[in-house]
Parts: C-alpha cells; structure tokens; sequence
C-alpha cells in the first residue's frame, strides 16, 4: 500500500507535497529536520523521495521512544510525566529540540496513537500532535484519524508536509 501510495504520487503531474516542501526550503536558504515517534521516519523518508532533499534535509530523529525523546531532542521527562508521550506539550518540545539539536532553520515533529492497538477513550487510536518550528515559531495541530495504522501514518505525513508548506508560504 505505501509503494503504491508513492508510485501513484510520483505519477501525477502535480508537484507533490513533499516537491513543494524542497522547493520551499531551497527558495528560502532553510534547513529542515524531523523528530517523528508514530511516523518512524516516514516524513524524513518521503522528503528524500526529491532529488536534491539533501540539501535542506541533514539529519532526523526516530524518538519513538520517551527515553530517546529526552535523550536526542530534549523533551523534558516532566511534559512526558505531566501530558504523556501523545500531547500537544510533548510534540511542541520534540519539533523546538529537533531543530535546536539540529540547528536547522525548520522542524516537523508527529506523536500519535497509530493503532491498531494502544488507544484509550481519552487518547484513541489515530489521535496525533504534529509540530511544526519554522525559525522559532512554532505551531501544534491535533488530528484524529480514522484509517488503520499505515493510513494514519500516511495522513501524518501529508498534514506535517501541508503545515511545512503554509509556513513557509507566509
């Protein structure tokens, strides 16, 4: 499904998100990095679907996790105590570490419940926190997504991209 997913995108005559991403960070001089628990490295690896993704993607971060949360971008064990791993707090300071750690110009973060399993009422399946820094400012959007585990990861993916673009299209 995800092959597909990137074949029918590269098909299309349309410049995709993940184009328009590069191009936008190209045009701007800007760096990029990623800190994704839920997507495992799925929006750092749909960026390198573009030639030329090296040149504005050095380095990303698979925190999936609290440990390597704390560890590699900073996230304080208190957020994670206080609102859990799936939080707004929590993906504000792993999109606000990642590009500190990286010293990039721009971070996108995703923390969510993919599923199928390890939902709650109070944080179901397909609930996700995606952060998005672009040179201090910084910008968190809660979703909740209704498709199994590779859709949800997959919708991630494009929302992240979609909020990279809207900022540096301001």
């Amino acid at each position: 499904m995800y092959a597909d997913w990137i074949l029918k995108r590269e098909k299309d005559s349309e410049k995709s998100l993940e184009e328009l991403a590069v191009e936008l960070l190209l045009k701007h001089e800007m760096t990029v990095t990623t800190a994704e628990s839920c997507t495992g490295g799925l929006i750092a690896g749909t960026l390198v679907n573009v030639p030329g993704a090296s040149e504005v993607l050095h380095e990303g971060y698979i925190t999936y996790s609290n440990e390597a949360k704390e560890h590699l971008i900073g996230v304080r064990r208190e957020t994670l105590k206080k609102y859990g791993a799936v939080s707004e707090e929590t993906a504000r300071e792993m999109a606000e570490g990642a590009a500190k750690k990286a010293d990039a110009d721009a971070a996108l973060s995703a923390t969510g419940i993919a599923g199928p399993g390890g939902g709650t009422e109070e944080k179901p399946v397909g609930l996700v926190y995606i952060g998005c820094c672009v040179r201090g400012k910084t910008k968190v959007r809660k979703y909740e997504f209704q498709g199994g585990r590779l859709e949800n990861r997959i919708h991630t993916v494009e929302k992240a991209l979609q909020m990279l673009i809207d900022e540096l299209s301001e």
